[in-house]
Formats: C-alpha cells, structure tokens, sequence
C-alpha cells in the first residue's frame, strides 16, 4: 500500500480536542501555535448566546467555533452548522465527536439566495493554504454540492445566526429573509470584501436591523498554550453584528454603522 501524508494533528484546546490540517496557514495554525482561534469573537458570543438557543452557522470551517457553541447553548439548545468543503465538513464532524457534542446537526452543503446546487473545487490538502478563504460561485470543475435557502429549514426558532461565506454573505441572508423576519435572530456577519460591503449593510439595514463594526484581532497575547509569538500581526476579522431595533439592548465599546434616510452607508 502506498504511504499516505499525514495531513491531520490533534491537540488539547481551549474548548477541547481538536483536529486540524497542519498545512492551513489560518485556522489549523492558529490551533497548533495558540490553542485557539480568534478567540475574541467567541468572547462577544458569550454576550449574546443564552442556553437553550438554536444557533445557525453557515460556513463552520472545522468547528473551531462550532464546539463551542454547541457547549454555549446547553442543555437543550442546538446548533445547525453547514461546510460543503467536503474534506473541512469531514474534520467538522470529527471535532464534534472528539468532544462529546451530541446536539450539533451538520450539513455538506451551501447555502445561497436560490435551491440548487454548486461546485466546490477540489483543493490539494497536502499543501500550504488558507482552507477557509475559498469564495464560492465562480467554479465549474469539482464537487458538486447541494445548495439550500436559510428560509429552507422550518426551523422552530433561530436566536443566533452566523455567516461567514467568503463574499457570498449577502446571498445568504437573502435566502433567510423570512427565517430572519420571524425570529429576529442576533446576526454576526462577516464583512471583509469592500466591493460588497455596501450592498450587504443596505441589505440588512432593510431588514430593521441596527449594525455594528467588530474587528477582533486573530491573535490574542493570552492564548490557551501562554505562546507571545504573534504570527498573524496586524490581521483583523472584519464582521457587523447585528441586533433587531425591536430588541433594546445596545452594545457598548462597538462602533455602529450609520445608514441614512436613502440607504447610503456613512464612510
């Protein structure tokens, strides 16, 4: 039998056992060297994830997040968690039962404004990448992958609704306008792509949401393993949340995002 690489290394992290490729230059080396990832993001979910909620995640990478929402919404809350990479959607579902997550419900497959489908490329796991960086829609040669609308799943409730797509964000929501409407879930959006920011501000803006910036740095000088290098200087996520203007809580230490009468969004 031919040798196979060894792609995959498992640690002890912050939320748990983890399992990660250690060619992904993001995500798997942020576990590897810190623990963690982006650890400041789930201190804002902390905030605003009570138990018992469902949580929807569209776009779960590995689960470096995922176990802990899944912990954060015990004990009888649930999270719905969608990666159509088929290789990253494979390690999702491992890190799931590394750590005894048995009300998590995970899904290869996209999510869009429309039903269908859409390929997914086949990318080379045995060489250096950020896994998670890849932007959907353009692609006519790999997986193809079912493509569903977050107005698709007649869920009961959705309190919490995370997106990171790759650009594909405002899709996403508007394939749950009517989810989004009935349960007025607090959203945290990613927002990185300054051609669609625009656009996907107005968007949720329409929708009677009050947004705000979060910039949380990737790294954090009190990581799980104690590690001081900081190999991701100066790199920022950029994401909105967004809270229902039907709901009075505000958030302080953020910075809102100012739309006007005509939708402009303020610089």
């Amino acid at each position: 039998m031919a040798s196979v690489e060894a792609v995959n290394r498992q640690k002890a992290c912050r939320h748990g056992q983890m399992l990660y490729n250690v060619h992904d230059t993001v995500v798997g080396r942020s576990l590897d060297l810190y623990g963690e990832y982006c650890e400041s993001e789930i201190e804002l979910f902390r905030q605003v994830i009570e138990p018992d909620s469902i949580v929807v995640e569209v776009g779960a990478n590995i689960g470096a997040h995922t176990v802990f929402l899944a912990r954060q919404v015990m004990p009888s809350g649930m999270v719905v968690a969608f990666e159509p990479q088929r290789i990253l959607f494979q390690t999702l579902c491992a890190n799931l039962a590394l750590n005894n997550i048995l009300n998590a419900f995970c899904f290869q497959q996209a999510v869009g404004a429309q039903r269908g489908s859409i390929v997914v490329p086949t990318l080379d796991f045995t060489r250096e990448n950020n896994f998670g960086s890849l932007a959907l829609g353009s692609y006519q040669s790999g997986e193809s992958v079912p493509m569903i609308r977050l107005d698709d799943l007649n869920l009961p409730a959705c309190h919490f609704l995370k997106v990171d797509v790759e650009g594909m964000e405002k899709e996403v929501i508007e394939g749950g306008t009517s989810l989004i409407a009935r349960c007025r879930p607090v959203m945290y959006v990613e927002n990185e792509n300054p051609d669609k920011s625009d656009a996907l501000v107005r968007l949720i803006d329409s929708l009677s949401y009050r947004m705000y910036w979060h910039r949380p740095f990737y790294f954090s000088p009190n990581n799980f393993f104690g590690n001081l290098h900081n190999v991701f200087p100066n790199t920022i996520a950029f994401n909105i949340v967004c809270i229902h203007q039907s709901v009075t809580q505000e958030l302080t230490g953020l910075e809102p995002i100012a739309v006007g009468p005509d939708r402009q969004v303020a610089s």
